[in-house]
């Protein structure tokens, strides 16, 4: 009988989380510089060049990826024949895993996770719990599938029961666009297919741990219906043209999975769920010989790629910008940013909204006066780094206080990911604003440009706080101008149109 030790399996769910903080898979690496190597859009490719070096870097240095380190979904299947020898439970062991591997002093990763979901929303400074699935199966040995999934993309799950006679096919190409960019393309799609709702989820989930292989599928031919589904999936998904970032271009989607169960005559469950460019995840088995070891990609797994600077960038220096300079600025504009800006996300505008409200001043120390604001909550520095990895937050969330912050702050523009919605576009425009991007999947890259960084309101907020940044030639593109013209809406249509015309040729 295998005995599975309380020691080795803790270790193993620590370090399985401590090496995808750093490492992307080797199957996602060879398809995003696939991608890279065919994508024709500019903007695009500049994207992906900048994802690709940031994930050599991170593993270079060991550092993590995305800022948004994740909340932990774990799928285990313990075989019946092993033999515990532990005294605590599977989930509490899992969750000593999560907090040892959260809080590593060389490697510290960014605690996310709130209880008291509907109150309090406290930070549990460890990252625990984390969302566990356990079944029990024939064998002797514990299978384990371990991910780290960031909010970007798994705010934009989707699910639906259709009617059996409704089109799946259709329903997806209706909802793809309609997530926007927020889940930071290019990544994979998960899909789940029959059971009841939280069986299609569940499968949607799971899905998303298989390797990338659509290439080699595409190669042998499709046999089965999930099959063929996948492959028309991901045709038709790319053929959209909403491209790395949702800037418009030839690859939105690596892969599409699929996975099915049987259901109701009556019913056809469907669920979606998303990858993000930040790919987390990792697959191993404990046998009883000791803990899981994980090997990294080699660092020729990589492409030498060098992050150039786009033809007609503007250096812009944010310590002497104005309400005139920005108005020149043009949608899918590229800028170099040096200077100071403020950063700030969800619970710092709702401590500020708050504030308004009760017609209470800002703190005295926070002036938003011609400033920026960066979306960002970066993950703590360690050794000798100003700030740890801090890639931009998805700007949507942030549509409801735009023209809070604009009409009454004094805020000039904003710094974040993804599109912006019909109302923050629409408080751009009046306030002649502008909403620039930085590349989400590049925050370790990103955060090489900071050269000074402290906190000057709500500490107690934690990777929430705002800071004061000072950064050097940051990377960003003008994603709504100040006539309130997307980039968003703009590139996915012109790349839509230029896919047609390359596939009729």
């Amino acid at each position: 009988m295998t005995v599975i030790s309380k020691n080795d399996f803790i270790d193993s769910i620590a370090d399985a989380l401590q090496f995808i903080a750093c490492y992307h898979p080797k199957d996602f690496i060879k398809a995003m510089s696939e991608a890279y190597d065919k994508e024709q859009s500019p903007a695009a490719k500049d994207a992906i060049a900048q994802i690709l070096i940031n994930s050599r870097m991170c593993a270079e240095d060991k550092r993590p990826i995305c800022q948004d380190t994740g909340i932990v979904n774990i799928f285990i299947k313990i075989g019946m024949d092993v033999d515990w020898h532990t005294d605590q439970s599977i989930d509490d062991m899992v969750n000593e895993g999560v907090r040892r591997a959260y809080t590593h002093p060389d490697n510290i990763l960014r605690a996310s996770i709130v209880t008291d979901p509907l109150g309090s929303r406290t930070n549990t400074r460890d990252n625990t719990p984390a969302v566990i699935h356990s079944e029990v199966v024939p064998g002797d040995k514990v299978d384990i599938q371990i991910a780290a999934k960031g909010a970007g993309s798994e705010n934009k799950a989707k699910f639906a029961v259709l009617n059996p006679s409704d089109n799946l096919v259709d329903w997806v190409l209706d909802t793809i666009p309609k997530m926007g960019a927020g889940w930071c393309p290019p990544g994979m799609i998960g899909i789940g297919v029959g059971g009841t709702a939280e069986k299609a989820m569940l499968m949607a989930k799971e899905s998303l741990m298989d390797p990338i292989d659509i290439q080699e599928l595409i190669d042998r031919g499709p046999r089965t219906s999930a099959e063929k589904l996948r492959v028309e999936l991901y045709t038709k998904i790319n053929q959209l043209g909403i491209g790395a970032q949702g800037l418009g271009g030839l690859t939105t989607v690596l892969d599409v999975k699929v996975n099915d169960f049987a259901t109701h005559a009556a019913s056809l469950p469907v669920a979606i769920i998303p990858n993000c460019a930040a790919t987390r995840h990792v697959h191993f088995t404990l046998d009883g010989t000791g803990p899981a070891e994980f090997e990294p990609p080699a660092l020729s797994d990589w492409p030498q790629i060098t992050w150039k600077v786009a033809k007609n960038t503007r250096n812009i220096n944010l310590d002497t910008l104005s309400h005139e300079d920005i108005q020149q600025w043009q949608p899918g504009d590229t800028l170099l940013l040096t200077g100071h800006l403020l950063t700030g996300r969800d619970a710092a505008h709702k401590q500020i909204a708050d504030l308004f409200a009760n017609n209470q001043p800002l703190p005295d120390n926070l002036d938003f006066t011609n400033r920026f604001i960066y979306y960002v909550g970066p993950v703590d520095p360690v050794k000798d780094e100003v700030v740890g990895p801090a890639g931009p937050t998805t700007a949507t969330r942030m549509d409801k206080f735009t023209d809070m912050m604009l009409a009454k702050t004094g805020l000039l523009g904003m710094i974040g990911k993804a599109e912006r919605g019909p109302s923050a576009i629409a408080a751009i425009k009046q306030h002649k604003s502008v909403s620039l991007i930085a590349v989400g999947g590049s925050a370790y890259l990103v955060s090489k440009a900071i050269k000074s960084s402290r906190i000057v309101a709500f500490e107690e907020l934690g990777m929430e706080a705002i800071r004061e940044f000072y950064v050097e030639n940051m990377p960003v593109t003008v994603a709504v101008d100040s006539q309130g013209e997307s980039v968003h809406t703009t590139g996915p249509k012109e790349w839509r149109l230029k896919i047609a015309d390359i596939k009729l040729k």
